[in-house]
């Protein structure tokens, strides 16, 4: 069963550390996660009882949609 699972994952995943979302987005460590409160950011995935990562599938996704807002509104 599991490994339907695992075939489903991308090749190029890895998981981030708070420390490297922050220096990939810019943002605070307060700000990721008023973002993740309101659902505007991606959630992390726990991958231990006191230890959290995110997909770096998931942000490079919510970079790319922040450069095509940015260029949808420049050609408007």
């Amino acid at each position: 069963m599991q490994s339907n699972t695992i075939s489903q994952v991308p090749a190029n995943l890895a998981l981030l550390r708070l420390p490297q979302v922050k220096a990939q987005t810019g943002l605070s460590r307060s700000e990721l996660y008023r973002r993740i409160a309101i659902g505007s950011f991606p959630a992390p995935i726990k991958i231990g009882t006191r230890a959290s990562a995110w997909s770096s599938v998931e942000i490079e996704g919510w970079i790319a949609e922040r450069v095509a807002q940015r260029d949808a509104k420049t050609l408007s």
